[in-house]
C-alpha cells in the first residue's frame, strides 16, 4: 500500500470528533470540519509532525446562493432576440430592489476554505467550514497560526463580508473606505449601488444611486459533462 492512505487515515483518527466529512476526489484530499472547530484543527495540522501543513497557500470566501441554479433553457424558447431560451433566475440581472427572494436554501449560503502545503511532506489539503450564520457570518482567524493569512482574511471579509474573530486589523483591502456592500456576494447588484461623477455646480466629484439598468447578456449555464463528475473513480482515495 501506498504511503497516501496511511496520512488520510491519519486525518481521520486525528480528527475523527470535528471531521464532518473527508473526500478524496481526482487526486485531491478535501476535509470539512465545524466553524467553531476551525483554529483548533488549524493548529494541529500545522503542528502534528506527520501533517506538518507549514504553509497556508490560500483562503477565500465562498457563497452559495443561487447554487446549481441555471439560466438556460430550451424548454420554451423565443424565436427571436439573444435571450431566447434564457429564464433570468439569478440576482445578476436584476436591480438591488428587484432581486429575487424566492432563494430558500436546504445548506448555509457561506462558507470558507483554506489550501494548505506541507513542504516537508509534499502534500496538499483543502479545508473547508460551512457558517451557520447567513446575516452575520464570523469564524476564528487563522493568522495567529500562519501569518499569511492575514491579507487573504482581510479580502475574503471585503469581498464577502466574512467577519475573522481575532484578526489584527481586519479593514477592506481591494475596495474603497466608503464602499457600500461586499461585491462578491452573489446578490449584490453587478451595477453596483451608487456611481459617481463630477458635479459642475459642487465642483467636486459627487455620489449618487446608479441610474443604468442591469445588463447581462451571457446565461449563467450549470455544465455536466466530465469535469463536473462528483463521484469518485473506485480506488481513488488509494492513489491520494
Amino acid at each position: 500500500m501506498s504511503e497516501a492512505p496511511s496520512w488520510i487515515q491519519l486525518l481521520r483518527t486525528e480528527f475523527e470528533p470535528q471531521l464532518q466529512s473527508l473526500q478524496v476526489r481526482h487526486g485531491e484530499v478535501t476535509i470539512e470540519v465545524a466553524g467553531a472547530d476551525w483554529a483548533a484543527v488549524a493548529v494541529r495540522l500545522r503542528d502534528h509532525p506527520d501533517l506538518a501543513f507549514e504553509m497556508l497557500v490560500d483562503l477565500c470566501g465562498v457563497d452559495y446562493l443561487e447554487y446549481g441554479r441555471t439560466e438556460w433553457s430550451t424548454d420554451a424558447a423565443s424565436t427571436e432576440g439573444f435571450g431566447r431560451g434564457v429564464m433570468p433566475a439569478t440576482s445578476g440581472r436584476f436591480s438591488f430592489e428587484d432581486a429575487p427572494q424566492d432563494m430558500a436554501m436546504d445548506t448555509p449560503r457561506f462558507a470558507v476554505v483554506m489550501h494548505l502545503l506541507s513542504v516537508t511532506h509534499n502534500r496538499r489539503l483543502r479545508v473547508r467550514a460551512w457558517l451557520t450564520d447567513d446575516e452575520f457570518p464570523e469564524i476564528a482567524s487563522v493568522t495567529p497560526v500562519w501569518a499569511s493569512a492575514n491579507w487573504y482574511e482581510r479580502e475574503a471579509f471585503d469581498l464577502f463580508g466574512i467577519l475573522f474573530s481575532g484578526h489584527p486589523d481586519l479593514r477592506r483591502i481591494l475596495t474603497d473606505y466608503g464602499f457600500l456592500g461586499h461585491p462578491f456576494r452573489k446578490d449584490f447588484p453587478l451595477i453596483g449601488h451608487v456611481e459617481m461623477r463630477y458635479d459642475m455646480e459642487q465642483r467636486r466629484v459627487i455620489y449618487q444611486p446608479v441610474t443604468i439598468e442591469p445588463r447581462v447578456l451571457v446565461p449563467k449555464v450549470i455544465r455536466t459533462d466530465h469535469r463536473y463528475v462528483q463521484q469518485a473513480p473506485a480506488g481513488d482515495e488509494d492513489h491520494a
